[in-house]
């Protein structure tokens, strides 16, 4: 597949964050420096998705020192998990998925991600690719955890991980109010941070 968007739910909404992946580096709140894609092209488009799977965080990440995001594999249509998509080229989604998992040999069946929708291909921690469908005559994927580990458990995502995805939700154009009671009712937050505690993290 020539171009492909990836639909991002987790630190990747911020693209300054995102484009480590692609260009290299340490993206602010990490400590982990990113490797970058081979084609170090930034994406051809950007937009805006509401994905209807529902969003937790789980596992601890040495990157951010706590929980990072996850999506369930089961779609559910009451779900609405505010995403980021970019266009870019299948090569690159390859890229990412296997700096996502610390897995430079990691192979993916794109074809066979589309065809079954749910394709589990590795063990890791975004072991899942999800096909979200179509836009603009490109395919829409994302990545998880794989059926296996859907049951794993909850864990709080760190104050600059959380950032992350406060900074790219507001680019999204949604106000302050809505991104931060969208986040405190999330598996993983909803136990550990109030609404007042994120509204003193993200001022204004």
């Amino acid at each position: 597949m020539d171009y492909v968007w990836y639909a991002s739910y987790g630190s990747n909404l911020f693209e300054d964050r995102f484009h480590c992946y692609i260009s290299g580096g340490t993206p602010e709140g990490s400590t982990f420096m990113e490797r970058g894609c081979t084609n170090t092209t930034l994406p051809l488009k950007e937009t805006s998705i509401s994905i209807p799977y529902e969003l937790y965080f789980s596992k601890f990440s040495k990157r951010w020192q706590g929980g990072v995001a996850f999506i369930d594999t089961v779609r559910n249509p009451s779900a609405r998990t505010y995403g980021k998509m970019y266009l870019i080229t299948g090569e690159q989604f390859q890229e990412i998925v296997q700096q996502e998992n610390g897995n430079e040999e990691m192979k993916i069946d794109l074809e066979l991600a589309k065809e079954v929708h749910t394709y589990s291909f590795n063990d890791s921690w975004y072991g899942n690719v999800l096909y979200l469908g179509e836009r603009e005559g490109h395919p829409i994927f994302t990545f998880t955890a794989n059926d296996e580990m859907k049951e794993q458990e909850i864990a709080t995502p760190s104050i600059p991980y959380l950032r992350n995805l406060y900074r790219g939700l507001s680019r999204l154009n949604l106000k302050r109010e809505k991104i931060i009671h969208y986040l405190s009712t999330k598996r993983g937050v909803k136990d550990t941070y109030c609404e007042e505690e994120l509204y003193e993290h993200f001022p204004e």
